[in-house]
């Protein structure tokens, strides 16, 4: 039985926005382009990486900056939207990435997860996470 109900207009928009938002936020990713990522990321930003480690968004960018973060590739697969309310919005993303993190080169599938908040500065990430996907046998 599906008990979904139809997106209202203003949710439609709102996925939409977010789904731009996201493309900026891998275009930005993959060029290091720390100005675009400050635009993006909230400065409350928490975030736990793949070794389960919380980060800021200035450790973010610090990373970006000094080249401690590198994608070389980043191809996204999937990418799901729940809209919460005109100020909230959940997406999971999954994405392959080929890159390197403070010198050691990875490769593989991540999945992604941000909490978008619609404030002064527009719509920006203030929470998420990201884990590697095991490969199936």
């Amino acid at each position: 039985m599906d008990t979904s109900t139809p997106l209202s207009p203003i949710n439609t928009d709102i996925e939409a926005h977010i789904r731009d938002q996201e493309a900026r936020l891998y275009a930005a990713m993959l060029a290091s382009n720390v100005a675009e990522l400050d635009a993006l990321v909230d400065d409350d930003l928490l975030f736990v990486g793949p070794t389960g480690d919380l980060a800021t968004k200035a450790m973010d960018l610090e990373l970006h900056r000094t080249g401690g973060t590198r994608f070389h590739e980043l191809v996204p697969k999937s990418l799901n939207i729940r809209v919460w309310s005109e100020h909230f919005a959940f997406a999971t993303a999954k994405i392959y990435l080929k890159g390197e993190f403070l010198g050691d080169a990875f490769a593989g599938n991540y999945c992604y997860t941000r909490v978008w908040r619609k404030g002064e500065k527009g719509w920006q990430i203030v929470g998420g996470s990201v884990s590697a996907i095991a490969e199936s046998s």
